[in-house]
C-alpha cells in the first residue's frame, strides 16, 4: 500500500426522489434522513460523505442494511450518479465523464464482484473468466492463457472445462473473483461478496482474497455488514449509518476509540488485545501461512478460525 491517493470522494450526496437537486438546495442539511423524507418525500441515501483511498489499500465500507454503503460504492463506479460532490479517480473527476469515458473506466480500470455470482450458466468456467477480455477484443488464444493464469491463482486448477452448475457456491465465487481479476483492473470493488456463503467457506474466501491482495496489491473497496469481516479485511474502515459516515479509521483505531454508541455496539464483542493480530498481522502475513509475527502470534488468530 502506498501513500498515493487513488480515489478521493469529496462531499458526495445522493438523494432519491423527483427533484433531488432542488431538494438538496433547499433542505436544512442538519435534518436527519427521516425528517427530510417526512418533509419532502425524498430519501437521502448518501449524505455529505468524504474520504480518500490510497493506491493498493483495502478500504472497507461497513454498515447495516439501509446504511447507504452499497449506494455509496455505486457512486464510485458511477453506476449511480451522485446528486452532488466530486468523485476523483487518479486525479480526474469522473462526474464529468461522458458515457464513452465511463465505459472505458469500467472496462479497463475497474471491476466488481457481487454477492450473487452472476456467472453465465451456458459458459464453461474458463469462458466465464475470460468474458471481460473477450469484450475487449482480445484473441481467443491470449484470453484463454490469461484466464488459465488467473484460474490457478484463485485455486481452481482442473475446473476450467466445467460449468457453473457443477461448482459449489464457494467455487462459483472464486470464478467471479477470477473474472474480475482477469482484466487486470486498477480497482476491485466487492459488494458483500461472501455473505451468501457458509461460515467456513466464507472464512476460506476471506483468507484467499487476503493472500491474493498480498501478491497483486490492487486498490480494493469491500462492502460488508459484518464487523469481524471488516476488521479482518480492511486497512481502513468507514462505518456508515443513515447515509452518513460515523467513523473512518484503521481497525485498531475504531476498536480502541469508537466515536459514538453506534460504532461502540459493533466493537463490544471484539477482544481488544487480539485486534492487532486480526487486523495488521492477518493482512501482512496472509501470504505466508504459519509465519510468526514480531509479537509471537501466528497469522491466524484462534478466534477467527
Amino acid at each position: 500500500m502506498s501513500d498515493t491517493p487513488q480515489i478521493v470522494c469529496n462531499n458526495i450526496w445522493k438523494i432519491f426522489g423527483s427533484y433531488p437537486e432542488r431538494t438538496l438546495e433547499t433542505i436544512d442539511r442538519s435534518l436527519s434522513r427521516a425528517e427530510v423524507q417526512e418533509q419532502t418525500g425524498h430519501v437521502i441515501a448518501v449524505k455529505d460523505v468524504s474520504f480518500t483511498i490510497n493506491k493498493g489499500e483495502t478500504f472497507v465500507v461497513m454498515g447495516l442494511s439501509g446504511s447507504g454503503k452499497s449506494t455509496l460504492v455505486r457512486c464510485i463506479s458511477r453506476l449511480i450518479k451522485p446528486t452532488a460532490g466530486e468523485m476523483i479517480i487518479d486525479g480526474e473527476d469522473i462526474m464529468a465523464y461522458d458515457d464513452a469515458k465511463l465505459t472505458e473506466l469500467r472496462r479497463f480500470r475497474m471491476s466488481m464482484v457481487f454477492q450473487h455470482f452472476g456467472l453465465f450458466p451456458h459458459r464453461k468456467v474458463i469462458d466465464n473468466i475470460s468474458f471481460g477480455l473477450e469484450i475487449r477484443g482480445m484473441n481467443k488464444k491470449e484470453r484463454k492463457a490469461k484466464a488459465m493464469e488467473v484460474l490457478e491463482k484463485v485455486g481452481l486448477h482442473g475446473w476450467a472445462d466445467h460449468y457453473p452448475r457443477e461448482l459449489s457456491g464457494g467455487m462459483q465465487q472464486r470464478v467471479g473473483l477470477a473474472r474480475a481479476m482477469a482484466v487486470d483492473p486498477e480497482i476491485l470493488i466487492f459488494d458483500e461478496p461472501f455473505s451468501a456463503l457458509d461460515p467456513l467457506i466464507r472464512r476460506e474466501m476471506q483468507d484467499e482474497l487476503l493472500k491474493i491482495q498480498a501478491e497483486v496489491h490492487k486498490t480494493m473497496i469491500f462492502i460488508t455488514h459484518d464487523f469481524l469481516e471488516a476488521i479482518k479485511m480492511g486497512d481502513h474502515i468507514a462505518i456508515m449509518k443513515d447515509g452518513e459516515v460515523s467513523q473512518i479509521g484503521t481497525p485498531e483505531e475504531i476498536v480502541a476509540n469508537p466515536v459514538d454508541d453506534y460504532v461502540r455496539e459493533f466493537t463490544e464483542d471484539v477482544p481488544r488485545y487480539k485486534v492487532l493480530s486480526v487486523g495488521k498481522i492477518m493482512r501482512e502475513a496472509s501470504a505466508a501461512p504459519g509465519r510468526m509475527a514480531p509479537n509471537g502470534l501466528t497469522n491466524t488468530p484462534s478466534w477467527t478460525r
